[in-house]
């Protein structure tokens, strides 16, 4: 499985430095598309990264996405400030819950125009919250936003990615955005089923046990 597909991820609470460094190390050996790390850890990874064709991946308003969009800004900007060449913001689910998409679209755009020229932003829409209709609401007002990628999960809410909803996904974005799974891809089977109903990108924990099968 080609390595470049998978963003090695580390997002725990009580992730070290010295286990950041691990998986900068990781993801330098195997060649993978990026680390994606909390923006604590932005800076860290960039110099563990420079040189090398590895991205550095920051989350912005992470996990639940109900961060004024002022926060998210913010975040956005010193994370690109510390290196980051892209960003992994989630939505606000309540907004799109109440059908405020001027309030979810404007969400996205601006941390779109935070991004700038430097970094490139996938859209977390928190699938395992949403109907198929809010999921492809979402995803068209992404589209709609400026994102380069809509991604399924953040790995902490009551659920992952589903091959139904990367399938969806895919159908509503068509194919010149790309469609992110993660949440819950721990195995080569499970990355393969992702893959075939339309990912482009996978973010895993477990990036090296899928990758060696």
């Amino acid at each position: 499985m080609d390595s470049k597909l998978f963003d090695h991820t580390l997002l725990k609470a009580d992730a070290t430095k010295e286990q950041i460094i691990k998986v900068c190390e990781e993801a330098r050996r195997y060649g993978f598309a990026s680390v994606c790390v909390n923006s604590y850890y932005t800076a860290l990874v960039a110099g563990q990264l420079a040189g090398t064709d590895v991205k550095t991946c920051t989350v912005v308003g992470f996990p639940l996405g109900q961060m004024s969009t002022r926060a998210k800004c913010a975040e956005t900007s010193a994370a690109v400030e510390d290196g980051a060449q892209e960003i992994d913001m989630v939505i606000n689910v309540g907004a799109l819950k109440e059908h405020d998409d001027e309030a979810v679209l404007s969400d996205i755009a601006s941390v779109k125009k935070a991004c700038g020229k430097k970094a490139l932003l996938k859209v977390i829409i928190e699938t395992c919250l949403l109907t198929d209709e809010e999921k492809v609401r979402a995803c068209e007002l992404a589209v709609k936003a400026g994102a380069d990628f809509v991604k399924t999960s953040t790995g902490f809410s009551t659920g992952g990615a589903t091959a139904q909803d990367v399938e969806l996904m895919r159908k509503t974005v068509g194919e010149h955005v790309g469609v992110k799974a993660s949440g819950g891809i721990r195995d080569t089977k499970t990355a393969q089923e992702m893959l075939t109903a339309g990912a482009s990108r996978l973010g895993t924990s477990a990036t090296i046990a899928i990758v060696e099968g």
